[in-house]
């Protein structure tokens, strides 16, 4: 069982290097298994057991199941709430740079990266590009380089001796990849490049009006440990959460409404027409019933369980933990609490979410973060607010928290879907 989901977590993150690329992937795993695409634009349809998704600028998607016997009014939505990007570095619109013979792309640093890992990885592109086709219209494709296309050398510490210091990263001007060395005399248009690719995946371009391109590392993810019980990869947080979601959706055999939805732009504070600020998951609620009534009647048999990464106890940083809340790799997933609201659990849903984990004999943590420390949010406490549906913030513990390659708890993983799968199947929520 392990083996098994380690090799499709594997081959999911493999697949989605970018938020476009996982929800495409997400969309491919729901077609396998017979769920019906609904556009926004179309008049919708359902009926009872139905399977449907529907996708919003090809980076979120949601996913759900009507309930096969009640209403969806009296069933409610058991909901699981995740978000598909990370943090990385975006290219810039006009990103063409030499430097000393050298060719190198601008780039934007997207959400709070931690930037030192970034350095001497082997990176490649990916993303979405916007054409206009021969024909004139205006069309979009997904690329992906696959191959290592780009560096970003670290300075030699005969040059810096201060670097294992603690430097300064400056981002304006440190962290330009290196795509490869020019002539004085070459001109490089970044567009021009992105043409022939597209060529080669046979799209008959006319002009490249704009794109959407993140690197990535090509490292590829790896069980890890004397015992294999670590997966190290790129993208966990928070991928790691969209895949354990959807492997629960994917294997329910619930008779109950249940619902997946995982937005785009989550690092950067959820608020665009993709975000969990933005209306797409209410845009769905409103589509299932009739009246405003009736979804608050549905809300208030509903419930939403947001999964996003927690921080594991570092044995290096005990310090930075508080001292009766580290949450250690493979000892369960974490009920994640925050006074402050940064964090939507309550007392009632982490007594129910705690049911739900005992009912199936697995372990649950609690994550605190010090005092003395500031909290990180997730699309939790926004999507309880805009909907007023009870909510629980909960995650797998790991390591490096957006750093380019992560680790989490092979157990955890497998025990999180358990849950997940669990949760879904309950009568009353």
């Amino acid at each position: 069982m392990k083996n098994s989901t380690m090799e499709q977590l594997t081959a999911f993150i493999k697949a989605s290097v970018t938020p476009f690329h996982a929800v495409q992937e997400m969309a491919s795993l729901l077609d396998a298994s017979g769920f019906l695409e609904l556009r926004e634009s179309d008049t919708w349809k359902t009926s009872p057991g139905g399977k449907y998704y529907t996708t919003k600028n090809g980076s979120s998607i949601v996913a759900w199941q009507m309930p096969a016997q009640k209403s969806v009014i009296d069933s409610g939505l058991r909901i699981i709430g995740a978000h598909t990007d990370s943090p990385c570095l975006k290219v810039e619109p006009n990103p063409e740079m030499t430097n000393n013979g050298y060719l190198q792309l601008g780039v934007q640093v997207y959400g709070g990266v931690l930037l030192n890992p970034w350095f001497d990885r082997d990176l490649s592109l990916a993303g979405r590009v916007a054409y206009k086709h021969q024909s004139g219209e205006i069309e979009t494709c997904l690329i992906d380089f696959e191959r290592a296309v780009a560096i970003v050398p670290s300075l030699a510490i005969h040059l810096n001796r201060e670097a294992n210091s603690g430097q300064n990263i400056n981002v304006q001007t440190m962290v330009t990849p290196i795509l490869g060395q020019v002539n004085a005399d070459q001109n490089f248009d970044f567009r021009e490049m992105l043409k022939d690719e597209l060529a080669d995946l046979g799209k008959n371009v006319q002009q490249v009006l704009d794109f959407d391109l993140s690197f990535y590392d090509t490292q590829p993810p790896a069980t890890i440990g004397l015992n294999q019980e670590f997966f190290a990869a790129a993208r966990l947080d928070n991928l790691l959460s969209c895949f354990m979601g959807l492997q629960a959706l994917l294997d329910t055999d619930s008779a109950e409404g249940v619902l997946l939805v995982c937005n785009d732009h989550e690092e950067v504070g959820s608020m665009s027409a993709v975000g969990a600020q933005g209306p797409m998951l209410e845009q769905v609620l409103n589509r299932l019933t009739e009246s405003g009534e009736q979804q608050s009647r549905m809300i208030a048999n509903s419930m939403l369980i947001s999964a996003d990464n927690a921080h594991g106890i570092h044995p290096n940083f005990p310090e930075k933990h508080d001292a009766k809340h580290g949450p250690i790799l493979n000892n369960g997933v974490v009920i994640k609490v925050n006074a402050n609201q940064r964090y939507a659990t309550n007392d009632i849903t982490s007594a129910m979410f705690k049911g739900f984990a005992e009912q199936i004999g697995q372990p649950v943590q609690t994550f605190v973060v010090r005092a003395d420390m500031a909290c990180g949010s997730t699309i939790g406490p926004i999507t309880a607010a805009g909907l007023g549906v009870k909510t629980i913030d909960v995650g797998v513990p790991q390591f490096a928290m957006h750093s380019i390659r992560e680790l989490a708890g092979c157990d955890d993983i497998v025990n999180t879907i358990a849950i997940f799968k669990h949760f879904f199947a309950q009568q009353r929520v």
